[in-house]
């Protein structure tokens, strides 16, 4: 489903002119459970290679950008984390992508893991007058455009209380277009824009009248945030 001109939602990801944008895959997730007694299966991995490989068969680009949080440990390198980052990163370098990696609030020791493979960690990647960047911190180099993740945002409905859908949020910040990324983990939903506190400093303030774009089988677009929170 195309946003604007350059930006079309394609499943979870964005694709931005000839670049591909991915949010928060928190790779090592599914370990940090198992470490908390959570018995999960990790298939993370698996899941995630073949959704971008079925993403990647629709769409033609030159760049991957990994927008924040490749990795979930925060202050270590776990076992899945070095074997999987690596796994998926050579899969992606081998179909000849380039691999753009911005860093996340997650990603304190991801440069061990990728500067092997000559993949840079950037604090923001601007595509013409559009900004990448994660969203935990707002920085002063922002195009007309500005493109987070962090927030995993997601969203339920009155006769479906207890499930959330991971969503796209669009709407205008300071006189530019904020586009809000849900995460590309699949082993979690997400957190839900109308019951949770936010993360980012972006999203401070009233939600209402952003765009709410659901993904499931396909994108639906619910109209606005006050629309869903009444329907």
């Amino acid at each position: 489903m195309r946003i604007c001109s350059d930006i079309e939602i394609v499943d979870l990801a964005l694709r931005v002119k000839d670049c591909l944008v991915l949010g928060d895959v928190q790779i090592g997730f599914e370990e940090s459970l198992n470490k908390q007694g959570v018995l999960i299966p990790r298939q993370h991995i698996d899941t995630l290679i073949e959704r971008m490989d079925r993403i990647l068969s629709q769409v033609k680009v030159k760049t991957i950008v990994f927008n924040g949080d490749v990795k979930h440990e925060f202050g270590t390198i776990s076992r899945q984390e070095w074997r999987d980052i690596t796994r998926l990163l050579e899969h992606l370098v081998e179909k000849g992508y380039k691999i753009v990696v911005i860093k996340g609030n997650h990603d304190t020791m991801l440069g061990p893991i990728v500067q092997r493979l000559h993949v840079k960690v950037v604090g923001y990647y601007a595509i013409d007058n559009i900004t990448v960047l994660h969203g935990d911190k707002i920085i002063p180099e922002l195009g007309d455009i500005v493109i987070i993740g962090h927030e995993h945002p997601a969203v339920s409905f009155k006769e479906r209380k207890d499930e959330r859908y991971k969503c796209f949020l669009v709407g205008e910040w300071h006189g530019k277009t904020l586009i809000v990324m849900p995460s590309f983990n699949t082993v979690t939903i997400g957190s839900d824009i109308l019951k949770e506190r936010v993360l980012s400093p972006f999203l401070v303030g009233d939600l209402d009248e952003f765009d709410v774009y659901v993904v499931e089988d396909k994108v639906y677009r619910f109209g606005k945030v006050k629309d869903v929170k009444e329907a």
